[in-house]
Parts: structure tokens; sequence; C-alpha cells
């Protein structure tokens, strides 16, 4: 069965913008195939000494993966929100990134979000679950 998604918008990006969102991106697909467990612990210490990011920097950066990626502008949510979450960390910050689950109907997502709110997300991520997260802690220091 497929659903229809709606592609976003692409933005225009300098082309340092674009590689390194391109490095994310091709950083994230590998990782998005690794074991939830497996997977954490890389986040974790990828996300080791930044600071919070902004609501601001994370939109960015999202915007920015799902530009140069079709995958991730489409149904590919771990590897965006994994992508969006290691260009953030390039820049020395880190959103928290976080995937759920709902039970009617049963779906699994990943996100990124800062200070309790999801990035560039519908209103429904609501009904989702926290499940595993790697959140920035306060300060930098984990």
């Amino acid at each position: 069965m497929s659903v229809p998604v709606a592609v976003p918008p692409r933005m225009p990006l300098p082309w340092r913008a674009q590689i390194t969102a391109r490095l994310a991106v091709a950083a994230a697909r590998p990782l998005s195939r690794l074991r939830p467990h497996a997977l954490r612990r890389v986040l974790v210490r990828a996300s080791r000494g930044a600071r919070p990011a902004s609501a601001a920097t994370a939109a960015r950066a999202r915007q920015a993966v799902i530009t140069v990626s079709a995958r991730c502008a489409g149904h590919g949510c771990l590897q965006r929100s994994i992508a969006a979450a290691l260009l953030c960390r390039l820049g020395g910050t880190w959103p928290d990134w976080c995937t759920g689950v709902r039970a009617q109907p049963f779906g699994a997502h990943a996100w990124i979000e800062v200070d309790g709110t999801a990035i560039g997300e519908a209103d429904d991520i609501a009904h989702y679950r926290t499940v595993l997260s790697v959140r920035c802690a306060p300060g930098g220091a984990r």
C-alpha cells in the first residue's frame, strides 16, 4: 500500500551548505540500518559536547537535508532525522533526536525536536509515544 507524500519545497542552498548536507545524508544512510541500541550509542557519542540547537538551526538543518535528498523529503524519516541531527552537530549543536510509535493506526516515526517541539512535523506527532531518544544535555555536558 502506498501513501501519497507531499514533497516539501526545496530551498536554494549555497554550494558549501549542499556539500555538508549531502555528507550528513550519506552518513545517515548506513546509520539508519543499525539496530536501535547501536544507533543510539553512535548518536550519543556524536552528541557529546554539543550545545543545544535552537529551533531555527534545527529547522534549517532539516530543510537542507530534504533539499538535497528526495528520499529524506519523502518516507525516509529515520534517515532524515539522523541526517538533520548530524548536520546540526557539524555546526556544534544538537537537537533532541527521537523515535516513537503510535497504536491507532500503528505507525513508527523518527523526528528531531527542540524544547519539546517537533521541528517541521505535522500536528499529529503528539500521537506518537517516544520510545528512543538522544537528548542534548543543558550546557552540552553528557
